[in-house]
């Protein structure tokens, strides 16, 4: 099989040759080249041969084309902050007061300069790869893209305190993320990842979870014209894994505070499972801990189907050696190939 015949075979819940493993690099690339983080993001054609020298290197299942989250913020004319050894963020919000809202008004994603980079970088990975890989598109969903429009603190009192502005908002946002991910989809884009950490039960409560980017999930999701996966960028989700899956969205990446077990379970038949090693803690695993982590994970969740192994949070860090990295690819084809015969040899 190639890649993207595994991780369709695995998204219907069947067995494929072996579970599929997606990296999810975004920096690495620049470590690959010898480039700064900002020189690699300033060249769609950088990015490009960092894509396919890792997946060359690793023998992953899916092309990555995040460049970095604040992207979406710099469309609206916000500032990035570059850092050597880490993803850019976001800077000053651009939203300073609440009536600023009301003069919002959507980027035009085709003519506005940074996306274009992504658009350009994921045509011509097309291009290369053509239907043998997935290639994973991202945008921030309209209801976590604001902490970074206007700061956390405003952000919340927004959605607690200002039910009018609020929702005009969501529209605003709503209609940028259904057009940025569909641009993508059409530059050649196979999916979308949907990442969506403020709805995440780490940060508000499932009630109004229900209220608010349950909603706006489920409108934005029936706008995307291709299959999307949902990322909670490392927050719990398991509280509200039956709401998720009413959503439209085909993949939903759990936490690496969650139970792998627990949460196949909870998502059989509904959901592919996606994740959940440990990103943070990786940058210090052993050779041998990255094979325990990966064998630990693929005996939870592996067994028919349903189940691709990654990170929990979106993104590998720049400081994960590159022998953990392989160890993990390595450790996916020894004891992800199906079937799966030494989980009843172990027990």
């Amino acid at each position: 099989m190639n890649s993207l015949q595994r991780v369709l075979t695995t998204l219907s819940h069947q067995e494929a040759d072996r579970v599929p493993l997606c990296l999810l690099f975004s920096l690495h690339g620049a470590k690959e080249l010898g480039l700064s983080i900002k020189d690699y993001f300033a060249n769609p054609a950088a990015v490009v041969e960092g894509q396919l020298r890792l997946r060359a290197k690793y023998h992953h299942d899916c092309i990555y084309t995040f460049f970095y989250a604040p992207i979406e913020v710099e469309a609206w004319g916000g500032e990035v902050i570059y850092s050597d050894d880490g993803p850019p963020n976001s800077g000053e919000p651009f939203i300073r007061r609440l009536e600023d809202i009301l003069t919002l008004e959507v980027p035009a994603v085709k003519a506005t300069p940074c996306l274009g980079k992504v658009f350009e970088a994921t045509a011509l990975l097309k291009a290369q790869v053509k239907d043998e890989v997935p290639i994973i598109g991202v945008v921030m969903s309209p209801f976590s893209l604001p902490v970074m429009q206007m700061g956390f603190d405003k952000y919340i009192e927004l959605i607690y305190e200002q039910p009018t502005l609020f929702a005009h908002l969501m529209q605003i946002n709503e209609a940028f993320c259904a057009a940025w991910a569909n641009a993508q989809l059409e530059a050649g884009a196979t999916a979308i990842c949907y990442f969506d950490p403020v709805s995440s039960s780490s940060i508000i409560p499932k009630e109004l979870y229900l209220q608010t980017g349950f909603e706006v999930a489920k409108r934005t999701l029936a706008q995307i014209k291709g299959p999307t996966a949902t990322h909670m960028a490392s927050g719990l989700c398991l509280p509200i894994v039956d709401a998720l899956a009413q959503t439209g969205t085909a993949i939903l990446c759990t936490s690496a505070l969650e139970d792998l077990a627990i949460m196949k379970a909870a998502c059989r038949g509904k959901l592919t499972v996606l994740g959940n090693l440990n990103g943070i803690e990786m940058r210090r695993w052993t050779v041998a801990e990255a094979e325990a982590k990966v064998k630990e994970a693929l005996a939870k969740a592996g067994k028919g189907g349903g189940f691709i192994l990654a990170d929990n949070h979106g993104e590998i860090p720049w400081q994960v050696p590159d022998e953990v990295i392989r160890a993990i690819s390595e450790a996916t084809s020894k004891w992800g190939t199906y079937p799966l015969t030494w989980l009843e040899e172990e027990v």
